[in-house]
Formats: structure tokens, sequence, C-alpha cells
């Protein structure tokens, strides 16, 4: 999966099935993830935008992944997800999310 920050610079990290795209990116070192909450979905300091390949594949966001997207300090995308709450799948191999500027 490869993460990539407001500046282009990209982030590739081998991730494990069941793992939260969230969990990957701090256990690797990628900046801008945040995760103050450790993904229990009350922060919205894990805010990514889901690549445009892979957005119908991982869904949308539930109900109260929704109402912290819409406190989240960056801009709000259709693709806008809380890494916490995607789950590493095999159908997700190949995975790119964008991190925003700003995290609340």
């Amino acid at each position: 999966m490869t993460y990539t920050d407001s500046s282009g610079r990209a982030y590739t990290v081998d991730a494990s099935i069941g793992e939260s795209v969230m969990a990957a990116a701090v256990k690797n070192g990628v900046p801008g993830i945040v995760a103050e909450c450790g993904g229990n979905c009350s922060c919205a300091t894990c805010h990514v935008y889901v690549g445009a390949d892979f957005a119908q594949r991982v869904g949308g966001p539930g109900d109260m992944e929704e109402d912290l997207l819409d406190m989240a300090v960056s801009e709000r995308r259709d693709t806008s997800r809380l890494s916490c709450q995607i789950r590493v799948t095999e159908e997700l191999d190949g995975l790119t999310v964008e991190i925003p500027p700003e995290q609340p």
C-alpha cells in the first residue's frame, strides 16, 4: 500500500491482511497519520483520501465515521475515509491513499 503526503512524497509499506490502514501507517512510521485515539473511530486524526481506483472497493464511511469526517480540519472529499476504519484485504492489494495536509 502507498501513502502520499501533501507534498507528493510517497511511502510504500507492506500491510497484513486484517490490519487497519491506520495501524500499517503507524507501524511503519508514515508521517501525517496522527491516530490519537488508537483506532477507536473517535478523533479523525487518521483522515485519508482513498485513491480513485480503490474507492468503490473500500466503500463509504459508516454513520459515526461520517460525523467525524464532518469535523476534519482538511477538506472533505468524496473519497475521504478514516484510515482506522479501513481493513486491509487481498482485494485492496496496492491500495493508494493521500494524507491531507492537516489533521484535527
